[in-house]
Order: structure tokens, then sequence, then C-alpha cells
């Protein structure tokens, strides 16, 4: 880690699930205190069993760039928004794609949290000004958008919306780069760079698959060899998971027109539990 590049000394996260998870992950394998905040008392048990066992994996494949006890004890989960530190430097909302669920959990937040503290969401779609324009100081706040699995993946989209400071975008870079990851920096528009581009391929291999063009091992595979593609689009779209993936789609149809209009097969799928890797099923079998 550069010397001049700092994670905060204490990050609150809102939502312990995937990537809540994960992204309280990687601030306390770099020394950071770390609070994730859940709904109640028993969200916030099952939050703290599976992130220990997750760590604890983890640790056991050499994936955990740091003692495993002394991660753990980085880490605390609480039951309400309200028990967060107030002297957190960041709060990262990790809660699903609503917009209504992460403005309630954002401006409790920020009444916790000091002035200086900045709050940044984890969407990969929503409008940072929307979700911005509830809050009493929209200046202090952008999107971080952190990719699954958060501690593999080397990307963090940075997201500015029309309020957000300058030195507030600044400040997260250098924490992204002070995580070891790669920060892009995108203007808040509808579904940024990443989920735009990535939803569109997505949707597409599901509409040829759809219409028995190819197999969804062969149209991954054609990806991932042609064109260099770390993973296929339909492998992809498991790892998100399906029902993300149609909310996504489903505001971008909304905000940018039909060609994001989601496939019935992806409908399908999610109205029938395939959800992805999360389920043991989706466009492959995970089990």
């Amino acid at each position: 880690m550069n010397a001049t590049q700092q994670v905060p000394a204490t990050v609150a996260v809102i939502g312990g699930g995937r990537m809540g998870a994960g992204i309280a992950q990687v601030f306390a394998v770099q020394g950071t205190h770390v609070s994730i905040a859940e709904s109640d008392s028993a969200a916030a048990e099952a939050a703290r069993s599976r992130l220990t066992d997750t760590l604890r994996k983890a640790a056991e494949r050499g994936k955990l760039a740091a003692d495993l006890d002394v991660v753990l004890d980085r880490i605390v989960v609480v039951d309400e928004i309200g028990k967060l530190p107030a002297d957190a430097g960041l709060v990262v909302e990790a809660v699903p794609e609503r917009a209504d669920l992460k403005i309630a959990v954002l401006t409790k937040a920020e009444a916790v949290v000091g002035e200086d503290a900045v709050l940044a969401s984890n969407t990969s779609s929503l409008s940072i000004g929307e979700l911005g324009a509830a809050l009493d100081a929209p200046s202090r706040f952008l999107g971080m958008h952190f990719f699954n699995p958060v501690p593999a993946s080397k990307l963090v989209e940075v997201v500015y919306g029309p309020d957000t400071a300058e030195p507030v975008v600044h400040r997260a870079q250098e924490w992204v780069r002070a995580l070891g990851k790669t920060d892009v920096v995108v203007r808040d528009s509808p579904g940024f760079a990443t989920s735009r581009l990535g939803v569109l391929l997505g949707l597409e291999a599901i509409r040829m698959l759809e219409e028995d063009v190819a197999d969804a091992k062969a149209i991954d595979t054609a990806m991932e060899l042609g064109y260099r593609h770390p993973m296929g689009p339909l492998r992809s779209t498991d790892l998100v998971g399906l029902d993300v993936r149609l909310a996504v789609a489903e505001y971008l149809q909304t905000t940018l027109g039909d060609r994001f209009a989601p496939p019935q097969l992806l409908r399908d799928k999610v109205a029938a539990g395939e959800l992805g890797r999360k389920t043991g099923r989706g466009f492959h079998d995970w089990k």
C-alpha cells in the first residue's frame, strides 16, 4: 500500500449479504474496523454466522490476506443503523436495488455519522442524483459500485452525482487504490458504464438461449475464448443473481428504452426461484 493511500480507520456497511460482507472483508483485511448494520437481531446473527463461515473458508483456501482471528476481531454486526459508529469515515449501503429502501437507510445513516463522513451507495444502476437528493448533504454522497465477489474483483466503479464534491471523489479513489483495486470514475447515468454494457450483453445471451441458438455452455465459452472474457455472460448472470439482473434490466428499460427489455426466459427463471449460484441453479447447475 502506498503511504499516501490509506483506508478509513472506521467504516460502516449497511446490509450483511454477499456484497456487504465482501466490502466489510476487504476493508477489515487492510486494518479498518468495520461495523455491519442489519435490520434486526435475527438478521444480524445470520449475517455474523455467514460472514464467519465465509472468512474461515477463505482462510482455509489461502485466500485471506490476513490472520483470520484478527480480521474477525475487526468486524462487528449490529442490529440497527442507529448503532453504527459515529466516527465512521465511510458508510457504504449494500441493500437490495430498491430506491426507496436505499434512501431510507442512507438518511438514517446520515443522522448517525459525523459531518465529515462520506456516504456511498453500492448500487449498480440507480441514479446517484436521485438518491442523493434525499440527503441533507448530497455533496458528500457518491456511488462506490463494488463487484461480486468483492475480495477477488479488481474493479470499483466510482460514480459522481450532480452534487458530489470533487474532493469526495478523490477520497473514494484513494480508498479504492488502498484496497489494491482499480477505480473508474463515471458520471451519474442509468446503469453507469459497467451495468449498462454488462446487462445488455447478458440479455442478448439470454435471448440467444431462448431462441435455441446454442446452449448456455457454448454461449459462455464463445465469449470466454473468442473475446477473452474471463466469464461468459450467462455464468456472470448466475453469479450476480437472476433476480438482481432482472431488477436492473427493468430499471434500465424505463430509463433507456426497450433494448433493455428482459427476455421472458429471465422472468420465468426468476419466478421459478432459479436465481443462479445462490439457489444452486440458474442458467448453469451450481449444485
